[in-house]
């Protein structure tokens, strides 16, 4: 049977040239079945060490870029502690921390700044930053998940900027996410109504601890109605309250439409947080020929407490065979 022979790249100046090249290369003799598997196994060899040269490489260029200038025109954080000491050392308690560039990162290059004896000028300063241009540094990393439809949102567009939420360099422990104040204060520093609201009898239990803003919207922006995280009001509140999902026999329209027709999500001056008390709330939508109107004589049947669901109880829909005014 004939046999093939693999020999050695005979140029020696091409091999000098291509460091693969210069891998040795099997002289062993293969038969003619298996001289295509021997190719693949060489082939396989040499992809496996350009891979292992290549990250090699890449752990090189990061450990050079978390040292002291990396790049033309960058310094590295220890230049920025000599002076800024006290902002480097919350800068390294938080996850920014771990950027390859350092304060450079979202500051830009510092050489300017250092060799113009510390010439504001010559570095990107966030107070003086439109808040369009300071969002946009932030951008640059933060542009995925929750931050993924900031441009255009509602703060966005409104001039909200990143960093009037949140604290880069803050002071002692960092901060989840890396907020300047708690929750509850940034937000009702600006709806200072929904600030009112919360202060009602009836309130979502955000005062105390137990749900928050980002339970129900998302402040860096959604494709939704009012930053939802879910699509409608209604899937919002199904998320905690769903055992009014249904699916029900008999379903009560405006509840089906809109939670908001009935309740006041914020807080109100009524039980439940309904906008207006019963039976005034239904009457809205139910004329009052069968039930004449609020005042009720001492005698009637509907005197007790004046409230459509003690006869109604179900009034978010209902699932018994005869339940279709929601008795039962």
């Amino acid at each position: 049977m004939p046999r093939h022979t693999l020999r050695p790249d005979s140029d020696t100046a091409r091999a000098a040239a291509h460091p693969l090249r210069s891998l040795p290369v099997a002289t062993e003799t293969y038969p003619r079945g298996s001289s295509m598997l021997a190719r693949w196994g060489l082939l396989a060899a040499t992809a496996g060490l350009a891979l292992t040269l290549g990250f090699a490489t890449a752990g090189t260029a990061l450990a050079a870029a978390d040292g002291q200038a990396a790049q033309p025109g960058y310094v590295g954080t220890d230049t920025c502690a000599t002076c800024h000491e006290e902002a480097v050392a919350a800068f390294k308690k938080t996850p920014h921390a771990a950027s390859t560039k350092g304060c450079e990162g979202c500051h830009g290059p510092g050489s300017a700044h250092v060799d113009g004896s510390g010439d504001k000028a010559q570095i990107r300063q966030f107070k003086t930053l439109a808040a369009g241009e300071s969002s946009g540094v932030c951008m640059e990393c933060h542009n995925k998940a929750g931050q993924k439809h900031w441009l255009g949102s509602s703060h966005d567009s409104r001039g909200v900027a990143c960093v009037n939420c949140h604290e880069v360099h803050p002071k002692g422990e960092a901060p989840k996410a890396l907020l300047a104040k708690t929750q509850l204060e940034l937000c009702t520093g600006c709806h200072l109504q929904k600030k009112a609201q919360l202060l009602r009898p009836g309130h979502m239990p955000v005062r105390e601890g137990k749900l928050q803003c980002t339970s129900c919207h998302n402040p860096h922006g959604t494709p939704n109605d009012k930053m939802l995280l879910q699509t409608s009001v209604n899937q919002n509140c199904y998320t905690c309250h769903a055992e009014k999902r249904g699916p029900f026999l008999w379903e009560h329209a405006p509840v089906r439409e809109n939670c908001l027709n009935c309740h006041d999500a914020h807080g109100s001056i009524n039980e439940k947080m309904l906008k207006v008390k019963q039976p005034l709330l239904c009457q809205q939508c139910h004329q009052t020929a069968s039930h004449p109107g609020p005042a009720y004589p001492a005698m009637s049947r509907y005197a007790f407490n004046q409230g459509c669901m003690h006869c109604h109880p179900t009034i978010h829909g209902s699932v018994h065979p005869s339940g279709n005014r929601f008795f039962r």
